[in-house]
């Protein structure tokens, strides 16, 4: 009797630590992260010799069509825009233009959506299951694109993201301290360890040093994303996963909702999409209650870039948050323009729904686009924007 009683007390303080172990975990990794992003902010600017040196070094990412393939292709690859939207803001930070860098966090968005659709071929032994998963994975490919159609030209041609994030940093300098110190204690915190490791890489010849702290910063991120994604979903995943059975099906407005809290909560655009896929695989939810879900995820997975942010020195800080912005508005507006135009708002849905009909009937089909979306096309589109600009 007592050994039972023995056995339940040690079971309940083993999860009574547990959320706390979690907790700790998260403000490690949260401190890493912002470690990462100042190690590639410093890297970059070691090893490009400054802002001028930087915006030569990516010449050949001016084009625009090569941002978007250059930031869905290693998106596609790390299978985390968190960790590449990050990744450009150290670079922002270390002199890499903003208005080079949108076209990346456009492509990001797009490379991120490979997460689900790989998630819905679980279901591909079952052809009714696997028609509604494929569906469901596939209107996210389809939003994102057309949000590239739609985002990237307006763009190029009068740089409608880079003037109203560059506002709302104006905006914020305005309300706030002339030159946004008061988020300078978030450098402050990390710097010391910066420069300690920066102490330690620099008996490296030449460029070399800077390349070895974007390395081991680049390193960090995905170590820390993955990380942090594990540790809160061990702490909320209950929580996430209560909001999304009770928010989901009240409406578009409670879906877009959901699926941006649910993401900010999980730090992954990717976790909480595809936890939808299985979902609306086995029938629990609607193609139509699928959908405004991912939107929100879209909007959810800018918290990291903007925390990342936060991070730079006050001498790039502006420059830093202006692409952390125009990441959140980029998300935010097409929400906003596809989904509040009806006639804009059904077309991902109507692909997907024809996709999934075609890819449920030929799986060959399925495998075939799911190559041509995220490698195949990006790379036709990067040949003809060569050819054109």
């Amino acid at each position: 009797m007592n050994g039972k009683r023995a056995s339940q007390e040690g079971a309940e303080s083993s999860e009574a630590r547990t959320p706390l172990v979690a907790w700790c975990v998260v403000a490690v990794m949260v401190y890493l992260l912002l470690l990462a992003v100042d190690l590639i902010n410093h890297g970059f600017k070691q090893a490009t010799g400054g802002a001028e040196s930087a915006q030569a070094l990516f010449a050949f990412a001016t084009n625009p069509f090569m941002g978007v393939l250059l930031g869905g292709l290693v998106t596609a690859l790390v299978q985390s825009s968190s960790t590449v939207t990050s990744i450009i803001v150290g670079m922002v930070a270390g002199g890499l233009p903003v208005s080079v860098a949108i076209p990346m966090v456009m492509g990001a968005n797009l490379g991120t959506t490979i997460t689900n659709t790989l998630v819905s071929f679980g279901h591909v032994g079952n052809r009714e299951e696997f028609r509604r998963a494929f569906a469901a994975a596939t209107v996210h490919d389809g939003f994102n694109l057309l949000s590239i159609l739609i985002f990237l030209p307006l763009e190029m041609a009068f740089g409608v993201l880079e003037r109203l994030s560059g506002a709302l940093v104006g905006l914020a300098k305005q309300f706030g301290s002339h030159n946004l110190e008061g988020l300078d204690f978030v450098e402050a915190v990390v710097e010391p360890v910066s420069d300690l490791i920066e102490l330690l890489v620099s008996p490296l010849p030449g460029p070399w040093a800077g390349v070895a702290l974007i390395v081991l910063g680049v390193a960090l991120i995905l170590v820390a994303i993955i990380r942090l994604s594990v540790a809160l979903r061990t702490v909320m995943v209950g929580k996430a996963n209560q909001l999304l059975h009770t928010a989901v099906g009240r409406g578009p407005i409670s879906g877009i909702v959901s699926g941006t809290v649910v993401t900010v909560v999980v730090q992954s655009s990717s976790t909480t999409t595809s936890l939808m896929v299985p979902l609306a695989g086995s029938g629990v939810f609607r193609l139509d209650e699928v959908y405004p879900f991912t939107l929100g995820a879209n909007i959810g997975t800018t918290i990291t870039a903007l925390l990342a942010a936060t991070v730079t020195a006050s001498g790039s800080l502006e420059t830093a948050l202006q692409i952390a912005l125009a990441h959140f508005l980029y998300n935010l507006l097409g929400v906003v323009v596809i989904y509040g135009l009806p006639w804009l708002r059904t077309l991902p849905m109507l692909g997907a729904e024809w996709l999934a009909r075609v890819g449920s009937e030929r799986k060959g089909l399925a495998i075939a686009y799911t190559l041509g979306m995220f490698f195949v096309a990006p790379g036709v589109l990067a040949f003809v924007g060569t050819r054109l600009f």
